[in-house]
Order: C-alpha cells, then structure tokens, then sequence
C-alpha cells in the first residue's frame, strides 16, 4: 500500500492492544475479507483491482451490550472501496469507521463514525462502505417493526476525511420498517442529506422462501429528480450446485444530484440494468466466485472476480 493513513494504523492498533492486554475479560472478535475482480467498462480501459476490508470489535462488557467497532478498507472514496493494481494514484487503506454500540432487547444505539445501514443494504441505500459522523438509534416499536433515527455530518466523501472533526449537522434519517407475515416488509424514510430533502421507500415480497421481488423508489422533494429500482434476489442452484442471483432494473433522473453516486456502484444516471451470479468455490473454504454485467444507458460494464473471507 503506497497511502495508509494514521487513524488506520491506530485502530489496528488499538484493537490489537485490546486483544492481547484484555484478552480475560473483554471478547475480541475479527473479520477480514478479500476481493480480486477484473473490470471492463466500455468507457475507459480494462482495470485489474483488489479490495480488502477488515472488521474488528471488541466487547465492552461481559452481556456483550456495549462494543467498540471499527472498518477498515481500501479504496479513496465514500462508495469505492477497490484500487487499481499497477495505478500510481489508486492504492490506499483508509480507517472509515470508529464507533460504540450499545444493544439492549428493544433496539440498539451508536454514536461515533458509524455505518450507513442498520443492517441490510438496499439499492436505494448509501454505500455500504461509507460512514457517517453521527450517532443512531433502532427501537423497536412492536414486535415486527422499528423505527430509526440518524443524525449527524454527510460532507466530505474522500476517505482519508472519515476521521476528521465534525463540523456541522447536515445529515438526518428517520425511518420506520415493518414485516407484514413472513412474505411481506416494507420501508419508508425521509432523509436530509447533500443539501436537500428526499423520501424513500422499498417494499420487499419474499413469494418464496429463497426468491425475493423488490420494489425502491426515492423522490427529491424540491424537483421532479427520482430514483427507481425494481429487481428480484435469492438462491437457485444448476445439478445440485447453489447459486445465488441479485438482478434489476433501475432509472435515476439526470438532475438526481450528489445523492446517487453515493450509492453502491454507481456506474451513471438513466435507464439501468444489471445482473449479478455467484457460488461457493468447493476446493476452498469461505471462497466464492461472481460475474456482474451492468449497463446504464451508452455505458456497459462487465466484472468478474473471486472473493475470500476470513473470521474469527
């Protein structure tokens, strides 16, 4: 790695302290993945890239309520977390996230550099690999539904900024989901971020119990700018052999604004398509394999690659 910056090298070594001086009365647990991918985008040259990301957290209390949690990946951006083998400007690691979680039987809170999501990412979501300088709040306001607040600072997305001072209070979430039985759930939020105001929702319906069709639309509040997403998900399996599928159909409005690229993969605004495949690689523990076509209007992008997870 040419750029690896300082808060990265403190929370490795924050965690490692952790592990080793407290190991009898606090639970260190880790998570390391790895990702090689070839992509070819027919707008620029073919790129050979690698990502790795790396999850520690250590348990603060013998319940395992409270939690110190960190994130650190390659890539330079809120929604890029790859570099380019062979760039002389793509070849960073970047801590990203530095937070403490408390989870008591109603919900959850946390408060520092956070995540983007509570749990699943959708679409229509931010990047699963950007963070916000803030704290949320789950609870869970009857037995198959929740609501969630977020609150705090959405400003400069260039990675080595995670870790700088909070400056201002720009970012606001709140969302209530709900399970409607086994097969139906549903989302609707309004959110403030990128100086304006949006309304999101996503219906999911699991019409078996590995296929899910998924419905998400986001509307500006103060233009006619949207973003819509139709897809379906799950699992199948070709001779016996599991398969997992992810496919939609997406169109973002041209004057959608900063609010887009900060979703996963953004590839540019109009009609959309893609289609992703993946399975386990046998041979080898915790290793899988992917293909992902995308297009977007004049734009086609093909990726392949392998992925390799590691936990402790």
């Amino acid at each position: 790695m040419k750029r690896v910056d300082n808060a990265a090298v403190f929370v490795v070594l924050l965690f490692s302290v952790c592990a080793n001086a407290f190991a009898e009365r606090l639970s260190f647990s880790q998570k390391l993945d790895m990702q090689f991918r070839f992509d070819e985008r027919s707008d620029r040259d073919h790129r050979n890239q690698y990502r790795v990301r790396y999850y520690p957290s250590v348990s603060l209390s013998s319940d395992d309520a409270w939690s110190l949690n960190s994130f650190v990946v390659s890539g330079e951006s809120f929604a890029s977390s790859h570099n380019t083998f062979g760039s002389d400007t793509s070849d960073y690691l970047y801590a990203r996230r530095l937070y403490l979680r408390y989870e008591f039987s109603d919900g959850k809170m946390e408060a520092g550099v956070i995540p983007t999501y509570k749990g699943r990412v959708s679409s229509s979501g931010l990047s699963k690999d950007g963070w916000i300088k803030g704290m949320r709040s789950v609870y869970a306001l009857q037995e198959d539904s929740e609501i969630e607040l977020v609150i705090g600072e959405l400003d400069d997305t260039n990675a080595n900024s995670a870790f700088d001072s909070f400056h201002q209070l720009n970012y606001v979430e709140l969302e209530y989901s709900a399970k409607m039985g086994q097969t139906h759930s549903y989302e609707v939020s309004i959110e403030r971020m990128t100086d304006n105001n949006f309304i999101r929702g996503e219906y999911r319906f699991q019409y078996t119990p590995s296929q899910t069709l998924f419905i998400e639309t986001i509307q500006q509040l103060s233009s006619s700018s949207s973003k819509f997403v139709i897809g379906l998900s799950g699992k199948t399996s070709m001779r016996n052999y599991p398969l997992s599928y992810f496919s939609h159909y997406s169109y973002v409005s041209e004057g959608f604004g900063p609010r887009a690229e900060l979703t996963e993969d953004f590839l540019g605004t109009g009609h959309g398509a893609s289609a992703e495949i993946s399975g386990d690689i046998t041979l080898i523990d915790d290793t899988e394999w992917f293909i992902r076509a995308d297009v977007v209007d004049s734009v086609s992008r093909l990726l392949a690659g392998i992925k390799v997870s590691f936990e402790q």
